[in-house]
């Protein structure tokens, strides 16, 4: 573990970075990226002789992507790399009846297949239909797997901008004060078609990484990660695209309109051949509702938005394929206030006058080559490109202060990792790196007089990790997991991590639960933000000063059971979460100048439950996400924007754990998504929060908690033939208006959402 509080050398940084990748490409070795995962299994005789020459086709469930090969002579089959998702798998052998059976492949989850095939005769059926599993045996991540259907009919999910996708699925996940958090934390990460995109500035972005109509399946996973899943700890969002599969010269309008004005449009075109498919999708979008207001009437709160993706496979032969994603999307958002300068929320944080707006910038680019060397080995490598811009304009007449920030990001990066199966042992190697240049503008002017400031700093900095692993299976019910992660960060610090994790995965025979325990440590890398001249005269005169953020310092260990009961799946599992230098937020003086912080420590406690059950009555699906939670701080703010000067009896902070402000007890989303007849579909998501910390207690709001608040979401829609839909989508039906937080952030305090409602439209095409 090495500190430094020099200014690195970039161009030692920058030659490790290019040996790196010099090395990982001419390496001979397999890899495989977390979007990837291997199917396997064996097909024998009803006297449990391997069966040779059958024929094993496994294809997606809702598009032509499938995979097929022949059993060797051990009856064994294995698929190296299949994305993630929902597929059919069937099972051909002359002489014997087809089996077909429905296979949920979720990251790292490694599924193994038994097929004991009957011979076939006259009077029995040649293909039985086996039951769905989506239990994950060999991996000790919980996770929760949302398909594009379910996204498409959960209200308010398919929204470019909503990120219900995830709140009403998730155990643990809520939006507060604009920003989505899993866990106890909002530092998150969104992987798309495998690959990690960076992004370091989580105290300036709103909303998804993609547009939810752009989503083939979502697989969220939470905490106990394996060694190449990264490190941030709260949450991971692991995203398959859409890629022209499911299209055949084909294409989809999307129209919807609303109350606030509110429309969000999408037109999708996409083809595929057996050996290349492409996708390509346009949205726009605006409403006069965006953010969360500081009062229950939204004023000055208008978004609007558009941006396009593209996802492009060619497979030039069965051992090659080159994937390229692709998006290109803007926001703006005006910033709402409170319009009543004697509210008490003013006397805190006064936005009566405040009338700013944020333009925010999404570029990415990412190409993987995937590269198959036999049935067992695979080599990806993805190199990458991310831009980034969070850009905050004061309005002409702001008072007391006027604000900017302009915050701008550029990330190059690669992706590598090297897996192979020697025996009963997967074992997987790879790396993790990019480079970061931040070109960031601070600026402050006054309505008293005050001289204003203003502040451009340039920062460069990056990140290569290595991992290794190996997942042992010593019996089709047992899975043991270790491995190690190499964090190695540079910029205004130096820091240098090994890290272990190390889990164990049991399947009961018979019951088939699975019991699952994970011990892990994890390391984030902190946000390149500086502050100096100007700007950190006027900090210290806000009583706060500026000094170098180090990384986020995680420690976690988690225990779960996953129980299935005829088609039904209850999961639960309690962890702990123990951090070193949190990563928070906080504003500079009156400013809506927002940097990140670290908090000496944090701790995050909870048990959480989901359950699933089957296609009931095959007209629906219940689900329900819990978590009972207790997210804490201790300690002073050690990095970013400190206390200034620390040694006053103002910074004297206590080392006893106090609520953070995004810390809510207990969290409940309860659903049912209904397959009517006649092509009809109904679905209704129940949320209950039982009330945020409160940060500010007055006499409105005497307690340590804010109050406990209850949304109901309704949407029903129609398919006309295979061309038409129509559905309509009604919002928080009760009109239930509550404070969620008093969290200084975009505008200020933060209301739920008004109800809204909107009806769609969409229109399915051949050109």
């Amino acid at each position: 573990m090495h500190y430094s509080l020099k200014q690195p050398n970039m161009r030692n940084l920058l030659l490790r970075f290019l040996v790196v990748l010099i090395l990982m490409v001419a390496a001979t070795l397999s890899a495989q990226a977390s979007i990837l995962t291997p199917v396997h299994g064996v097909v024998h005789d009803p006297s449990h002789r391997p069966i040779r020459g059958a024929r094993v086709t496994l294809k997606a469930a809702n598009s032509a992507l499938q995979f097929a090969q022949a059993t060797g002579a051990d009856g064994i089959f294995h698929f190296a790399s299949v994305p993630v998702g929902v597929y059919i798998i069937t099972v051909k052998a002359s002489g014997f009846a087809t089996r077909q059976q429905e296979v949920t492949v979720t990251a790292n989850s490694q599924p193994v297949l038994h097929f004991a095939l009957t011979v076939a005769t006259v009077q029995q059926s040649t293909t039985v239909h086996a039951e769905a599993s989506a239990l994950s045996p060999d991996s000790m991540t919980p996770t929760t797997l949302i398909s594009r259907k379910t996204i498409a009919q959960t209200p308010g999910a398919s929204r470019t901008n909503s990120l219900a996708m995830i709140t009403d699925y998730v155990p643990g996940a809520y939006v507060v004060h604009d920003m989505l958090h899993m866990r106890g934390g909002h530092q998150l990460s969104w992987l798309i078609d495998g690959v990690e995109i960076p992004n370091t500035n989580i105290a300036s972005n709103i909303g998804p990484a993609i547009d939810p109509k752009d989503i083939d399946y979502l697989d969220v996973e939470r905490g106990s990660y394996e060694a190449d899943l990264g490190d941030r700890t709260y949450g991971m969002m692991d995203i398959v695209p859409r890629t022209g599969f499911e299209y055949n010269r084909a294409g989809q309008l999307v129209l919807s309109a609303g109350n606030y004005g509110q429309t969000n449009d999408q037109i999708s075109l996409g083809n595929h051949t057996e050996r290349f498919a492409w996708y390509l999708s346009v949205n726009g979008n605006r409403s006069s509702y965006g953010l969360m207001p500081p009062v229950a009437h939204p004023y000055h709160d208008a978004e609007n938005g558009y941006g396009g993706f593209n996802s492009i496979i060619y497979n030039p032969n069965p051992k090659n394929q080159l994937r390229v994603v692709s998006q290109l999307r803007t926001d703006y958002y005006q910033i709402p206030y409170d319009p009543n300068p004697s509210d008490y929320e003013n006397q805190l944080d006064p936005t009566s006058q405040l009338r700013d707006g944020e333009h925010e910038t999404d570029g990415l680019i990412a190409l993987t080559w995937a590269h198959s060397f036999d049935s067992l080995t695979t080599l990806n490598v993805s190199p990458f490109y991310h831009y980034n811009r969070a850009n905050y304009q004061p309005g002409k007449n702001d008072a007391p202060a006027a604000t900017s920030s302009d915050q701008t990001g550029n990330y190059a990066g690669l992706q590598a990792s090297i897996a192979t199966v020697i025996a009963k042992n997967s074992l997987k190697a790879g790396l993790y790196s990019y480079v970061q240049h931040e070109n960031d503008f601070f600026g402050s002017t006054f309505a008293d007089g005050t001289p204003a400031v203003a502040q451009r700093n340039r920062v460069t900095g990056g990140i290569a990790e290595f991992y290794a692993e190996d997942s042992y299976k010593p019996s089709q019910w047992v899975t043991f997991f270790g491995g190690v992660r190499e964090s190695y960060f540079s910029a205004d610090v130096t820091e240098n991590y090994v890290y272990p994790r190390v889990g164990l995965a049991v399947e009961i025979p018979r019951l088939h639960w699975i019991f699952r325990a994970f011990y892990g440590r994890f390391y984030q890398p902190p946000p390149l933000t500086s502050v100096s001249g100007p700007l950190l005269q006027y900090a210290q005169a806000s009583n706060t000063s500026f000094v170098p953020l180090h990384g986020e310092r995680d420690e976690e260990h988690q225990f779960g059971v996953t129980i299935p009961l005829r088609g039904w799946t209850l999961s639960a599992d309690t962890f702990e979460t123990r951090a070193n230098n949190f990563l928070d937020h906080s504003n500079i003086g009156e400013s809506s100048i927002f940097i990140p912080v670290t908090i000496d420590g944090a701790l995050v406690q909870a048990w959480e439950l989901t359950l699933r059950s089957p296609q009931m009555w095959k007209y629906g699906q219940v689900h329900l996400a819990y978590s009972n939670q207790l997210a804490q701080q201790r300690g002073a703010i050690t990095g970013g924007l400190i206390c200034y000067p620390p040694n006053s009896p103002d910074c004297a902070a206590s080392q006893a754990y106090t609520p953070l402000d995004h810390d809510q007890r207990n969290t409940l989303n309860a659903g049912y998504n209904a397959h009517l007849p006649s092509q009809s579909y109904a679905s209704i998501n129940v949320y209950y929060g039982s009330g945020f910390s409160n940060g500010v207690q007055t006499a409105q709001y005497p307690g340590n908690y804010l109050p406990q608040h209850t949304t109901i979401d309704l949407a029903a829609g129609k398919h006309f033939g295979s061309k038409y839909e129509a559905s309509i989508t009604a919002l928080n039906v009760d009109d239930s208006r509550v404070l969620l937080d008093n969290s200084l952030t975009f505008g200020g305090f933060h209301y739920n959402a008004p109800p809204e409602v909107y009806g769609e439209v969409r229109y399915n095409f051949h050109f």
